[in-house]
C-alpha cells in the first residue's frame, strides 16, 4: 500500500472484499497488527507517501504497564505498553450462511490474548466489530482502557498528514437539543502533525453516566473531503463510553468503546480463565456526497432488531399520550373524557404516562417507586379506566420509571438496595437508583411492576428515566465498572418484560431523547425522540435524529393546544411525518375546524407511513446555527426504492429566500401527488428541482410525491 510507510515497515496480512468494503490487514516488523477499510471500488494509490508506524486494531492498558509518552497521560490511554506487547498469532475466516466473520488473536507474553472479531452479512453497508480479552496467563489482570475498534490510515489516499483535507462530524447532543451535526477540521481540534512527528494529538470525547447520548451520541464520521470518501462509526452501549481520534505522525487513527479508567473511571479485574467482550461497534466505508448518506449505512445496523419486535408495529401505528393534557395529573375522570374525543380517529395506543400512582399534593417526579395506584385519581383502581380505553378501540399504554426512585416516596428509604457512592447512597435532587443486580431488587420490581403489567393487562409500556448515575456506584472494581453492570442488568430486565408479556410494545423513553443509543433502540420497539414537546425547534431535532436512529422507531410529538390556530396545528402535524406520529395537548376542547385539520393529517401519515418504515432520508438547508431560536429553513425528502416518497418543508424565523429549491435525487422526474398544509401553497417541481413560494415563517408543507 504506497511506497512511503517510512517509519515502520509494513506487510500485507490479508485483504477481504465485504460487499462494497475492503477489509485490510498489515504487520510490522515487530507483530503488531493494523486494519485500514476503504472503499472496494477504490484500490489504493502506490504513490502516497507517508510517515506512518502503524497503528494497532486492538487498543487497551493493563493496570501496571507503562502509557504512551509524548504528553499522553491524561489525554488517552492508546498505544500504551500493553497494546506493544500484543503481537500477531493467528487469523481465521469462517462463513456461515450469509454471515462471513474474520476472528484475528493477538497475545502477549503473560497469556492475555485479545480476539478481533470483524463479521459482515451479504448485503449489507456496514461490518460489525467486537474485542474478547482473554486471562490464560497465571495473574490477575486489571483492565483500566479496552476499545472495540480500532481504524487506522484515515485517509489512504492522501500524501502526507492530509493537511486541510480531513474533516470530523459528530453529532452533540444535550437536552431538548438531541443530535446536532458538528462538523469541524483535523486542525480546527488541533490533530495536524508536531513538528517533530512524535508529540501525541487527540480527541478524546463520549460521555460518563448512565444517559448515553447526555453530550454526544456514540457516533463518529471522518470525511477524506479531497476523494469524498467517508469513514464512520456508532458503538452500541447504554453506560459510560469514548471514542477518540489519534494521530503521532502522518496516521490518522480513530476508535472507539469504554470509557477509560481517566474518562469513565473504570477499571476491570479480569482473574485467570475469565473472559472481557467489548461492546459491539459498527463501522462502514464509502464514498459519498454527504453525512446523511454515510449514516444511512450505519443506521440500517439497527433494522433487524427492530423487525423482531411485535407485529403490530409493523404499520407503525399512531399513539396517543395523554401527558401534555394532563400534566402528570392523569384520572380516571379525565381520561374518559379524552377517550370520548379521540375515540374512532386513528389512534391505535392509549398511553397513561406518569402520575398515576402519586398522592394528593405531591408531584408526578419525586414520588415514583412505590407504584401503588392513587385512590384519589382512581378510586375504582385501573380496571375500570383500561376497560374504558379497550372499549374505545384502543390498546392500553403505561408510563413507569422502573430504575429510579423519587424523594417522596417509601423506596427512597430502602438504601440497603439502592446503589451507593463512597459509602453514601448514590443521590441527585430528584433521584435515587435501584441496585438492578441485588435479587431483592428484581423481586420488588417483578412484583410492583411487572406485576401490575400483567395484573391490567397494558399492551404498550413507556419506560422513563430521568437522572443519570454518573460516573458509577460501589461494589465493583471500579465507579465504571459498577455502572456498567448496572446497566447491563437494566437491559436485562427489558428482556424480561418481553419474555413475560408477548407482544408489548416498549418506549424507550430517558428525559426524551437520552438513550437513543443502539442497545438500548434494539431492545424497544420506539423512542421519545426528545422532550422538547411543544417547541417550534421539533423538525430541527427530528431531521437530526435520522442520522442516528432508524425514523421508524423515532416518536415525535404534536401537541395541539385549544389556542392554536391552523397553521400552528398543521405545522405540529407535519412534524410527525419526520417519525411515529404522537399527539397529546387540549384534544377535549378542539373545534371540528381544528381537528380537520388532525385527521387529514392523520391519513396523510398513513399514506407516507410505509416509505417512513423503509425510506432513505435526503436533508435539504443550511445547518440551524441556533436551535432555540431558528432562522432559515429545512427540507428533508425520504424515498423508497422505487424513487416515491413524501417532502417535509419548514420555514423558521427569517432568513429564507423568498423561493426554496431543493435539487431531489437525479434520475427521477417527480409529480406531486398531495400537499397537506394549513391552506394554499404555491409549490412545484419539474423535473428533479422543487421549488416553493415561501410567504412566511413557522410555516410547515408536506408533499407526497412519485417518481417516474
Amino acid at each position: 500500500m504506497g511506497k512511503g510507510y517510512v517509519t515502520a515497515m509494513r506487510k500485507l496480512l490479508k485483504e477481504y472484499s465485504l460487499g462494497d468494503m475492503t477489509a485490510r490487514y498489515e504487520t510490522d516488523e515487530k507483530g503488531h497488527v493494523g486494519l485500514t477499510l476503504y472503499p472496494t471500488a477504490m484500490p489504493l494509490p502506490e504513490n502516497v507517501e507517508k510517515q506512518a508506524a502503524l497503528d494497532s486494531m486492538v487498543q487497551l492498558k493493563l493496570a501496571g504497564d507503562a502509557y504512551e509518552g509524548c504528553y499522553a497521560p491524561g489525554n488517552t490511554m492508546r498505544n500504551s505498553e500493553s497494546v506493544k506487547k500484543m503481537r500477531f498469532k493467528s487469523q481465521e475466516e469462517t462463513e456461515d450462511g450469509e454471515k462471513t466473520e474474520i476472528a484475528t488473536i493477538l497475545c502477549d507474553d503473560r497469556g492475555y490474548e485479545v480476539c478481533h472479531r470483524l463479521s459482515w452479512e451479504k448485503g449489507e453497508k456496514y461490518l460489525s466489530v467486537q474485542c474478547e480479552f482473554c486471562n490464560h496467563g497465571q495473574e490477575e489482570a486489571v483492565l483500566e482502557f479496552f476499545s472495540s475498534f480500532s481504524l487506522e490510515m484515515i485517509s489512504p489516499y492522501l500524501d502526507g498528514d492530509c493537511s486541510g483535507k480531513l474533516r470530523v462530524h459528530r453529532l452533540r447532543s444535550r437536552w431538548s437539543e438531541e443530535g446536532c451535526l458538528e462538523s469541524a477540521s483535523a486542525e480546527e481540534l488541533q490533530l495536524d502533525t508536531s513538528w517533530n512527528r512524535d508529540s501525541v494529538r487527540c480527541e478524546r470525547f463520549g460521555q460518563a453516566g448512565s444517559l448515553p447520548v447526555n453530550r454526544f451520541f456514540p457516533w463518529l464520521l471522518v470525511e477524506d473531503r479531497e476523494n469524498g470518501i467517508f469513514w464512520g462509526a456508532q458503538l452500541f452501549h447504554g453506560a459510560s463510553w469514548q471514542m477518540e481520534l489519534f494521530r503521532k505522525d502522518d496516521n490518522f487513527a480513530i476508535s472507539g468503546g469504554l470509557a477509560d479508567r481517566e474518562f469513565g473511571h473504570w477499571k476491570k479485574l479480569v482473574r485467570p480463565g475469565e473472559m472481557l467482550c467489548s461492546p459491539k461497534a459498527v463501522l462502514t466505508v464509502c464514498r459519498a456526497g454527504s453525512v446523511d448518506e454515510v449514516s444511512a449505512r450505519l443506521v440500517q445496523a439497527q433494522w433487524k432488531a427492530v423487525e423482531e419486535k411485535p407485529e403490530v408495529e409493523q404499520d407503525l401505528p399512531i399513539i396517543f399520550n395523554e401527558y401534555c393534557t394532563t400534566w402528570g395529573c392523569p384520572s380516571h375522570e379525565n381520561i374518559e373524557k379524552i377517550l370520548e374525543a379521540i375515540k374512532g380517529k386513528g389512534f391505535t395506543y392509549f398511553v397513561i404516562d406518569c402520575g398515576w400512582y402519586k398522592e394528593a399534593g405531591v408531584p408526578w417526579d419525586v414520588s415514583m417507586g412505590d407504584y401503588c395506584v392513587s385512590k384519589e385519581l382512581f378510586p375504582d383502581g385501573l380496571e375500570k379506566t383500561v376497560a374504558a380505553i379497550k372499549a374505545a378501540g384502543l390498546k392500553p399504554g403505561i408510563w413507569f420509571e422502573f430504575e429510579n426512585v423519587g424523594p417522596a416516596a417509601k423506596a427512597f428509604g430502602e438504601t440497603d438496595h439502592l446503589l451507593k457512592l463512597d459509602g453514601y447512597p448514590l443521590t441527585t435532587s430528584r433521584r435515587r437508583f435501584w441496585d438492578m443486580n441485588d435479587p431483592w431488587v428484581i423481586e420488588y420490581l417483578d412484583e410492583r411492576f411487572l406485576g401490575l403489567l400483567k395484573k391490567y393487562g397494558f399492551e404498550y409500556l413507556k419506560v422513563d428515566n430521568n437522572d443519570t448515575i454518573g460516573i458509577g456506584c460501589d461494589g465493583y472494581e471500579s465507579p465504571g465498572e459498577g455502572l456498567r453492570q448496572n446497566v447491563l442488568a437494566a437491559q436485562e430486565y427489558f428482556r424480561k418484560i418481553a419474555r413475560e408479556i408477548p407482544g408489548i410494545v416498549i418506549e424507550n423513553c430517558a428525559s426524551g431523547g437520552h438513550r437513543l443509543e443502539p442497545g438500548f433502540m434494539g431492545l424497544s420497539s420506539m423512542a421519545s425522540f426528545s422532550d422538547a414537546h411543544e417547541c417550534e425547534e421539533i423538525p430541527i431535532i427530528a431531521a437530526n435524529l435520522h442520522r442516528a436512529v432508524l425514523p421508524r422507531q423515532s416518536q415525535i410529538w404534536a401537541v395541539i393546544r385549544q389556542s392554536d390556530d391552523i397553521k400552528r396545528i398543521a405545522y405540529s402535524v407535519i412534524n410527525t411525518f419526520l417519525g411515529r406520529m404522537c399527539i397529546s395537548g387540549d384534544v377535549t376542547n378542539l373545534s371540528p375546524r381544528q381537528w380537520d385539520v388532525i385527521e387529514k393529517g392523520i391519513a396523510f401519515y398513513r399514506k407516507i407511513s410505509p416509505v417512513i418504515k423503509e425510506g432513505r432520508s435526503y436533508r435539504y438547508g443550511p445547518e440551524v446555527a441556533c436551535i432555540r431560536h431558528p432562522e432559515g429553513w429545512q427540507g428533508v425528502f425520504r424515498q423508497n426504492e422505487e424513487g416515491d416518497g413524501y417532502i417535509v418543508l419548514h420555514t423558521f424565523d427569517g432568513g429564507f429566500p423568498e423561493v426554496i429549491e431543493m435539487k431531489l435525487p437525479e434520475g427521477k422526474n417527480y409529480i406531486i401527488e398531495e400537499v397537506y398544509s394549513d391552506g394554499e401553497v404555491e409549490v412545484e417541481i419539474e423535473g428533479n428541482l422543487l421549488r416553493y413560494q415561501a410567504k412566511e415563517g413557522k410555516k410547515a408543507v408536506a408533499l407526497r410525491v412519485k417518481g417516474s
